[in-house]
């Protein structure tokens, strides 16, 4: 069974992740995501693209923990550059706009795809955070990304401790680009979809390629970095009993 919907209508693509009971991104899911990303870039009738959730309340959790767990190092770094590089590389080369619309609880890996998109529409109940170093892990992506948006120090805060914040805090921290009601999430990402396939999609193209240059610059060889430092990481004593502790329910015994 398929675990990404795809559909395209009124000119926009939508790529809906339907993967119960919250979105954990294995790599065959990851492979299917990314080339739906393919093909609506590919497509001449698409306008724009929308990234979205099927499971109510949860748009995605992360990285599968026990895909991680049985990954050898090989695997776990190919995975890990699909989340992480081939995602970014997807997106910059899409030549349409990208729009996240999450409806519920955004974690880890689930960060990394709202933010490989162009805007993000959050409901308010929508939470966000990067819990991974409660199981040994590091958002390690996101030491290059979240202190250009929110600062340094309210970076650290979030990356480090791995709180959550709800729709609210992640608006006043600019994490999210429009806060709607619940009930609204989709119907909002469509309607700015819709305006933005109004544009001349030419100039669209070459200035969205021309502000992911000057806005990127030097994050892509910070994507790269990340991959390395999240599986030298994922290699350790200390991530290995946190994963083991995720998957058996209980709390880790940090030694």
């Amino acid at each position: 069974m398929s675990s990404i919907e795809y559909e395209v209508r009124n000119n926009i693509a939508e790529i809906a992740l339907d993967a119960a009971p919250v979105n954990a991104l294995t790599e065959p899911m990851l492979d299917e995501m990314l080339g739906c990303l393919v093909r609506a870039s590919a497509d001449p009738l698409v306008r724009a693209v929308i990234l979205r959730s099927n499971v109510p309340r949860r748009f995605c959790a992360g990285l599968n923990l026990e895909t991680v767990s049985d990954a050898g190092s090989a695997d776990l770094h190919a995975l890990v550059e699909k989340l992480y590089v081939h995602l970014y590389d997807t997106q910059t080369q899409l030549g349409k706009p990208s729009i996240a619309a999450v409806s519920g609880a955004a974690r880890g890996g689930g960060m990394t795809l709202a933010i490989s998109c162009d805007l993000i529409v959050a409901g308010r109940s929508a939470t966000f955070g990067y819990p991974e170093i409660d199981v040994g892990l590091v958002p390690a992506i996101h030491y290059a990304h979240l202190p250009r948006i929110v600062g340094r120090y309210r970076a650290f805060d979030l990356l480090f401790t791995g709180r959550s914040v709800d729709a609210a805090e992640a608006a006043a921290l600019g994490l999210v680009s429009r806060l709607v009601e619940d009930n609204e999430v989709l119907d909002c990402a469509r309607e700015l979809a819709q305006q933005l396939a109004a544009k001349p999609a030419q100039v669209l193209a070459m200035g969205r390629a021309a502000f992911r240059n000057e806005n990127d610059t030097g994050y892509r060889a910070s994507v790269v970095s990340a991959v390395d430092n999240f599986c030298t990481v994922a290699a350790a004593e200390q991530a290995r009993e946190g994963i083991k502790a995720f998957i058996e329910k209980r709390k880790p015994n940090w030694t």
